[in-house]
């Protein structure tokens, strides 16, 4: 028999011009994608609206919006609430600038959780194309050949412990990344720029003592990258992975067309 999980999709406010930061987008047309996945139940949650966690029976909250100190874990009651799911062995996930924790704000608690955090100052947000050309051994994987995908993939995250995390989708930005422009402060940074060479985790996953699973992305800026079938599967598969049902050989198999990239785009001066 097999058990059913429940993954809640929460999808932040709008933000940023059309095309960019579709949250609610975003989070409905993945949950399309799992639609009839054995075992799997999803509901969606947007404007940043987290339902009441403690006493649902959630066994993943995967969270797509903006982050800083708006982060909608960071309102109300939220952050304790997670606290204590992820305790009892929830998943949880953070896509693109919902990886954003401010020092003090958070940063603790997500770190724990999914090993990694965005840290401003520290880390940075080039847009830049990000060449996948080795892929590790992890379920989060299967059915994902080598891709490159342009996006505005964060640089320099800050791990807890660099060791306990699986990274998922590694590159290295070249130095004309690395010396900016970056979306915003602009830079450089003397550090970014001083790590010459070195590959970044621009995707990751952890497995918890307490038996949750946790993954953070920093790609997901334009909606558009959703249409890449490599990119779309690997988040799919993080999706499945992160609430503890089996990813399938393969991965999740799915197909967006262009009505469906146009579809539930929220209303948003165009850039």
């Amino acid at each position: 028999m097999t058990m059913n999980r429940k993954l809640v999709l929460v999808a932040g406010n709008p933000s940023h011009p059309s095309g960019k930061h579709e949250f609610r987008a975003g989070v409905l047309l993945l949950a399309r994608c799992l639609d009839g996945v054995p075992g799997l139940t999803v509901d969606v949650y947007d404007h940043g609206e987290v339902p009441d966690l403690v006493v649902g029976d959630a066994d993943a909250v995967v969270v797509f919006s903006d982050g800083g100190l708006n982060h909608p874990i960071l309102q109300g009651d939220r952050l304790a609430e997670l606290e204590a799911l992820t305790a009892a062995g929830c998943g949880i996930g953070f896509m693109h600038y919902a990886v954003d924790l401010p020092i003090g704000h958070g940063d603790t608690q997500v770190k724990r959780w999914i090993g990694g955090v965005y840290a401003t100052g520290l880390s940075c947000n080039p847009i830049w194309e990000a060449q996948f050309d080795v892929l590790p051994d992890h379920p989060i994987l299967r059915g994902v050949s080598p891709f490159a995908l342009t996006d505005e993939w964060y640089v320099n995250i800050q791990f807890a412990d660099a060791a306990a995390v699986q990274p998922i989708l590694v590159a290295s930005p070249p130095d004309e990344v690395r010396a900016g422009p970056y979306v915003y402060p602009h830079g450089p940074y003397d550090h970014i720029v001083a790590a010459s060479g070195r590959a970044e985790t621009l995707m990751w996953a952890q497995e918890r003592p307490d038996g949750g699973r946790g993954f953070g992305l920093c790609g997901g800026h334009f909606h558009s990258n959703w249409g890449n079938n490599d990119f779309r599967r690997v988040v799919l598969n993080a999706l499945v992975w992160v609430t503890g049902v089996e990813v399938p050989d393969g991965g999740i198999r799915s197909s967006v067309s262009e009505d469906a990239l146009e579809a539930d785009l929220d209303l948003k001066p165009q850039p």
